[in-house]
């Protein structure tokens, strides 16, 4: 059960605050219409991190488990990092779907906006490191759904009510846990730890 509930909760915090829940919050500004924006957000979601998870599970099987582990180590101190970077949504990113109603236009700006993002890159990693694939999208997914949601239905909601930096401190403070434990696992198969 650690490859679903590892993944949720390291989801739906580095999900705080993020492009893709600022998204969120425009298209339910824009379209007050929170049905079809969760069913976007949520098809969007599993569509990328289906894609994420199955290049994170390709990717590992190029590499022995030691070799695997230093790259995790630095990716997660990598996105560690970058967690410490707020994010930003420009308000034209959303406009140029809005002739496409609400469900579609969310569907194909989510998908879009999660490309190259923390919590797809999250997923990337987090399939690689677990071996049960399904479970680590479900994990990602229902992280994404639980940060997501709540800003979909209660869009009066500002995120600036939220302490920001502290939330990115915290989620960054999970991604360092992971890289010293995938570091300290790696240093262990190396025989660098007895």
């Amino acid at each position: 059960m650690q490859s679903l509930f590892v993944p949720t909760g390291l989801v739906a915090l580095a999900e705080i605050g993020d492009k893709t829940q600022l998204l969120a919050l425009l298209l339910a500004a824009r379209f007050r219409k929170p049905w079809p924006i969760i069913w976007g957000i949520l098809v969007a979601t599993i569509a990328n991190h289906f894609a994420a998870g199955a290049l994170g599970k390709w990717v590992a099987s190029f590499f022995s488990e030691a070799t695997l582990s230093w790259v995790l180590a630095a990716s997660f101190l990598a996105v560690a990092a970058w967690m410490l970077v707020p994010d930003v949504v420009d308000d034209d990113e959303a406009s140029n779907f809005k002739r496409y109603g609400p469900f579609l236009t969310t569907l194909i700006a989510f998908f879009l906006a999660e490309m190259g993002d923390k919590t797809q890159i999250a997923t990337v990693m987090l399939a690689a490191q677990y071996e049960h694939f399904w479970l680590v999208v479900a994990g990602t997914t229902l992280g994404m759904m639980i940060a997501n949601v709540p800003v979909v239905l209660a869009a009066h909601f500002s995120a600036d009510k939220l302490p920001m930096t502290l939330i990115h401190r915290i989620s960054a403070l999970c991604f360092l846990a992971l890289a010293g434990y995938a570091a300290w696992h790696a240093a262990t198969l190396s025989g660098w730890i007895a």
